[in-house]
């Protein structure tokens, strides 16, 4: 018996950081329909990647001051410039072209879009060198296989939208394009735009995996840097909100659902980089793909 409760704790023990992200999508899932609620409402995504950024640097900057004040390194000019484009790669590019293609389609499309995120990663990697494929083995294997059947999912949700099947729950929900050929055509343009939006901002996503590994190697305290990094992309958010959106009113945010949006974005960014960071060190030391 204590051979097999000691197993039974040395899986849950190797299990936990894969329960870990598994729960962390029903976080991404919440923060989609959350935001698609806000959007639908008609705050502007601009805004939201704002506000979004400006509370997480709030709120990570003070850890970071306290906590890393005697191992943060200096910055340098080229790490200053590393830090200008992950905002632009993340804060702006990413989560503006993000939103605008949630607003387009929906959440659970938004989230299927965003399982492109490693076969991305994955290639920009081989293409800047930091990944190397053998062939030959079974895991390279897998990643290639992996890589090419994600790419052509994507491409088939992008190009093909198939009949919409009425369950018996949604028999008395209306589409308001029904009867309507001119409206649905235009959704359907709608849903053409959002999924290429989706595309290029998990494109920027993985590009800021890429740069962000490249700038952790010499700037070597993360909590610093993604405090650095909101800083920046709220700067630089601000900047791109002033000039596509013209109206004040656009600014206005109360207690409401937009303030949730906001606020639970940042809560999960926080829990996000958390678990990211416990996975992997959980993952260096327990090796159980290996």
């Amino acid at each position: 018996m204590e051979g097999k409760g000691s197993r039974l704790s040395n899986f849950y023990q190797s299990a936990k950081p894969y329960i870990a992200m598994i729960s962390l999508q029903f976080g991404y899932a919440g923060m989609n329909i959350i935001t698609k609620v806000s959007l639908n409402r008609g705050m502007s995504h601009y805004v939201l990647v704002v506000y979004r950024h400006a509370f997480a640097t709030a709120v990570i900057a003070p850890f970071a001051i306290f906590l890393e004040r005697k191992v943060r390194p200096k910055i340098t000019f080229s790490i200053f410039m590393q830090i200008f484009v992950l905002g632009l790669l993340g804060p702006v590019i990413d989560q503006n072209f993000y939103y605008a293609g949630l607003k387009f389609t929906s959440p659970t499309f938004s989230c299927a879009m965003s399982n492109m995120l490693p076969a991305m990663t994955f290639v920009m990697a081989v293409l800047c060198g930091m990944e190397k494929v053998y062939i030959k083995k079974i895991r390279c294997q897998a990643k290639v296989i992996g890589t090419i059947i994600t790419v052509a999912g994507a491409m088939l949700m992008t190009l093909y939208k198939g009949h919409v099947i009425n369950l018996v729950w949604s028999q008395h929900v209306h589409s308001p394009t029904t009867g309507q050929p001119a409206a649905a055509g235009t959704t359907d343009k709608d849903w053409f735009k959002g999924s290429i939006l989706l595309i290029l901002a998990t494109l920027a996503w993985a590009g800021f995996f890429i740069l962000q590994n490249v700038t952790m190697r010499r700037y070597s305290a993360p909590l610093s840097l993604t405090s650095l990094v909101c800083f920046m992309g709220t700067l630089q958010s601000i900047a791109v909100t002033l000039v596509m959106e013209h109206k004040a009113s656009v600014w206005t945010i109360g207690w409401d659902m937009n303030l949730l949006a906001a606020a639970y974005a940042v809560s999960h960014l926080l829990i996000n980089g958390k678990i990211k960071n416990w996975t992997e060190f959980v993952g260096k030391n327990v090796r159980t793909f290996h």
